[in-house]
Order: C-alpha cells, then sequence, then structure tokens
C-alpha cells in the first residue's frame, strides 16, 4: 500500500492528486523539439487493447515532434514468456502501421534492444551501485522472506513495507564479495531512500506517493534490482536502458504510477536527468470495471480474425483518453485516420479519468473504414476474391455477384465476416422456412398472399404488383405485402432495402424463393 499526497496531509489513497495548475502548466507539447519515446513490451501474452494504446500513443508523439519511437523488448522474465509473443508484436505492430525507427528488427545506435542481450550492461551499473554503497547483496532464503511479508501484514498499522535490511547491517563489502565468490545465491537490493521523491507527471500534475510504514517496527522498502538468477528485475532495466536509449519521454498505464517514485530514486543514485513522465488513464468497460481478458481486453491479431480493419483499431484505440483539440466552428466527429494523428496528436488532449471502453464504437468505425474501402475497386476485387472462394461451391454463385453484393450492403456490414452470417446467408443460399416464422410477418387467415405472389413473373417494379394482390385483398395493408416478400427472399432478415434485395438476386430467384415459401403452406 502507498500514501500519496500534495502539500496536504498524506491520504490512504491510490488515486492522483495535482497542484493547482500544475497540469495546466506542464501539459504542452514542444512541436519543435523531438520526442524519443519507447514501447516496452514483455513478450509474456500477445498485444491487447491496452498495449495498442500505450504503443499508439508513444508513437504518435515521436511523430508529431519529428522525432524516434523505440521498441524495446522487456524478456527478463523467462519463466512467463510464450511461445510465439514475440512475433506477435511485430506482427502486430507491422499490420496496424506503427513503424519503429529503432528495435531488434531494425537495429539502431543504442542497441542491444532486447533487455535479456543486455546482462553485461546492467552488471556494469550494479557494480557501480554496489561501489557507491547505494545497493547491497541479499542472502536471505525464501522461507525467511516469506516470514517477514507475513509478519508485516499482521503489523498495526499493516505495511507492504517487509526488509528487515539483515543483510546490509550483517556483512561487510568484503563478506559480501566473499560469499558471491563462493556461489551463494544472491539477490541485488537498492538502499531505498527514507522519503521518495516527488516528481511532476505532465497529466496528473505533482505527486507525492510514499510507502505506508509502521512506526514501531522500522522495516524498508529495498527494492531488488538483480534478481538470483542474474537478471535485473523491470524496475532497475527499465531506468537504465531508457537512460542509455535517452528517452525523452515516458508514455504507460496510470498502474505504473506507484513505481515512478523508486524510478525517480534510481535516476538521482546514478545522477541522471529524469525524462518527463506520462501515466495514461486505466481502460474499463461501459459499466467501469477493469479491462481485462474476462471483461472483453481482447489480443489485436483475434480482432483482426474477426474481420476489424487496423485503422478502425487506430481510430478506437486512440481515443482511449485523447481527443484532439475542437475547432470553433468545425463539425465535431470522432474519424480520425493516421494521417491526421501524426500530424496532430499532442499531449494536451489527453484526459484523466478512466477511459472507458465502448466495442460498440470499435463496430461503428469498422463499419466507416470497411464502406470506405470498399470504393477502392483493388481492394473491392480482393475480397471479393478471397469471399468467392469460400462460396464458389454454392450454386450460381459469381465473383462479379459477390461484388455486387458487398457493394449493394457495405454500409450494413460490421466487418467482412459478417457476410458469412445468418443476416446475410440469404444473398448465398435459399433460407429455410417455417409457418411459425411466417405467421410473424402476416396472419395465417391471409397465407394466399403467399400463393398469389408466387404467380406474379416480374418483381423488377414492386408498385405494379401491389394493386394485383390489393384486388384479392383488399383489406391488407402494403406493408404486410413488402414483409410477405422479404421473408420469402431473406427469411426476414433485416438489413438491405427490398427493391436491392431484389435486384441482387435477380427476379427469377426472388419467384424459385416464393414458390418454395408456397411448398410449406
Amino acid at each position: 500500500m502507498c500514501l500519496l499526497s500534495t502539500s496536504k496531509p498524506q491520504l490512504r489513497t491510490k488515486f492522483t492528486l495535482r497542484k493547482k495548475n500544475a497540469q495546466k502548466q506542464e501539459l504542452t507539447t514542444d512541436l519543435k523539439t523531438p520526442a524519443r519515446t519507447r514501447f516496452a513490451p514483455s513478450p509474456t501474452g500477445f498485444l491487447h487493447l491496452g498495449s495498442l494504446r500505450t504503443a499508439l500513443y508513444n508513437y504518435l508523439l515521436a511523430r508529431a515532434t519529428a522525432g524516434q519511437f523505440l521498441l524495446r523488448l522487456e524478456d527478463t522474465d523467462q519463466k512467463r514468456l510464450v511461445p510465439g509473443a514475440e512475433d506477435n508484436i511485430y506482427d502486430t505492430l507491422n499490420w496496424l502501421g506503427i513503424k519503429i525507427d529503432e528495435g531488434p528488427t531494425v537495429g539502431g545506435p543504442y542497441g542491444p534492444y532486447r533487455q535479456s542481450d543486455r546482462s553485461e550492461i546492467y552488471t556494469r551499473y550494479i557494480d557501480e551501485l554496489l561501489d557507491k554503497g547505494l545497493a547491497y547483496r541479499c542472502f536471505c532464503s525464501k522461507s525467511r522472506l516469506d516470514g517477514l511479508r507475513d509478519s508485516a501484514r499482521l503489523l498495526k498499522p499493516p505495511t507492504t513495507v517487509s526488509y528487515d535490511r539483515h543483510c546490509l547491517r550483517v556483512y561487510t563489502r568484503e563478506e559480501s564479495d566473499a560469499k558471491a565468490a563462493r556461489g551463494e545465491e544472491f539477490t541485488v537490493r537498492f538502499i531505498s531512500p527514507d522519503k521518495y521523491p516527488e516528481f511532476n507527471d505532465l497529466l496528473h500534475g505533482y505527486i507525492n506517493w510514499q510507502p505506508q510504514v509502521n512506526p514501531f517496527d522500522k522495516r524498508y522498502e529495498d527494492p531488488v534490482l538483480l534478481k538470483s538468477d542474474g537478471l535485473p528485475t523491470y524496475h532497475f532495466a527499465n531506468v537504465v536502458d531508457d537512460h542509455l536509449m535517452e528517452i525523452t519521454h515516458v508514455v504507460r498505464g496510470e498502474e505504473w504510477l506507484a513505481s515512478t517514485p523508486k524510478h525517480i530514486a534510481l535516476y538521482e543514485a546514478f545522477e541522471w536527468p529524469k525524462p518527463k513522465f506520462v501515466h495514461i488513464p486505466l481502460l474499463t468497460t461501459v459499466d467501469n470495471r477493469k479491462l481485462s481478458k474476462r471483461t472483453g481486453d481482447i489480443d489485436i491479431m483475434s480482432l483482426r480474425n474477426q474481420g476489424y480493419l487496423p485503422e478502425a483499431l487506430i481510430n478506437f484505440a486512440v481515443l482511449f483518453g485523447w481527443a484532439p483539440k475542437r475547432v470553433q466552428g468545425e463539425k465535431s466527429h470522432e474519424i480520425y485516420d493516421m494521417d491526421f494523428l501524426e500530424n496532430h496528436f499532442n499531449l494536451e488532449g489527453l484526459t484523466v479519468g478512466n477511459a472507458k471502453v465502448d466495442f460498440q464504437k470499435l463496430n461503428y468505425f469498422n463499419k466507416h473504414y470497411l464502406q470506405r474501402r470498399l470504393q477502392d475497386p483493388v481492394y473491392l476485387d480482393k475480397v471479393s476474391a478471397d469471399i468467392y472462394g469460400k462460396l464458389k461451391q454454392n450454386r450460381g454463385i459469381t465473383q462479379d455477384y459477390v461484388k455486387n453484393v458487398l457493394l449493394k450492403t457495405g454500409s450494413s456490414l460490421t466487418t467482412l465476416n459478417s457476410v458469412f452470417s445468418e443476416s446475410f446467408r440469404f444473398y448465398f443460399e435459399r433460407p429455410t422456412y417455417t409457418k411459425e416464422g411466417l405467421e410473424n410477418v402476416l396472419k395465417p387467415e391471409k397465407f394466399g398472399i403467399v400463393k398469389l405472389l408466387a404467380k406474379q413473373s416480374d418483381y423488377t417494379d414492386l408498385e405494379a404488383i401491389i394493386p394485383r394482390i390489393l384486388a384479392v385483398y383488399p383489406d391488407i395493408k402494403k406493408k404486410d405485402i413488402y414483409q410477405t416478400i422479404r421473408y420469402a427472399i431473406s427469411a426476414g432478415q433485416p438489413g438491405t432495402k427490398l427493391p436491392d434485395m431484389i435486384e441482387l438476386l435477380g427476379n427469377e430467384e426472388v419467384v424459385a424463393r416464393l414458390n418454395s415459401l408456397k411448398e410449406i403452406l
């Protein structure tokens, strides 16, 4: 647990408080100074919406300031690495159009860009802290550390700051060196300051975040910098890499806000300049639950497989806590493509409150961009060929027919996969009819309309058919006639206008379907 405060008394809360006007003074984008930003995922799973948002904001800040965007793999937690996750990172960014300037696949002057390849670098800086007396080796067993954590939780007030600095008090540097030389297992801990430094977050303002301690039983945070396997922890590698790679802006999720005081203490220990920090808001569901795999945080490539377009996902994700400045007199909208964002993204548009993820918005964006894409003849030819390849076993289907269906129904399609859904299947195969289904649109005593409609031979002019039906059934409404024809064509599926459905299927097929419907009566 941490305590967070401004100049007021400390409060037990995880929420950030700002000094008055701090955000207004600091949250600006210097377009004349190139920003060096980085996206530093761990290949312990596939990229999700939260990762996309973080990568996108870093990328756009670099592009808007004519800076550089780096990709760095934080793969020091070897036990949690997932096969294929690293390739998923590359493939996802490439598909989305997020181009990296430096990284594992393209190289650069500040590499290596994979943390597991930087062990010698980390060892050098660990030794520097040991030599300065700002860090020490810890030889405590797991059982002893577990006991300290358990006892800390039982204190009143409880604390998560549990270590007692046993190894700092008991062993001299020479004794510590000797134990390490004999091969005894150890970690390296940072000597945490009595008070962590305050810092200015460009979005949240000035933050004073201190660990909660028990005044009667002195414990210390002393975070581990080097694990017993010789690999650095996230906190240490993150600071060293950001400094050596000359990162100017650290843009990351709000969940890392509590770790930032530790990072700043390390910058001060090395006497390094600090980057600027921006902690972007948490993602939540529409009912304000934290977004997770259980609540809809789907990996990006799964969304791709569902038919969502990269430009729709970019537009969707960029609005998770950001909006461009409104221009007076201009009509408001939410459609922003990558070209616009690369030129107009700025820090001033960021918001503090939790960002709600509404997948209905993603559907809206995808409909928009799909309709735009279908106007491109090259794209239309490609996707119609792909769909035809999956449907050509259906009798009478041609690629030109598929193309016409896409052109006529594009505004109704959420994704291209929608073509294979129940709502559009009737374009490619005759529907199954039931009396119960027909009764939903027509009363049984009026079923004779179906037989009368089946006798009509020309449906190119619907208005010409209406008088013939009304002559036999004068009390029926036009709506009933149209709904009966729609049921025969599509088993009642809503969406496309009836004349467009008739034009696509052709007069002969419409008559054939009416005759098939007649057979169930």
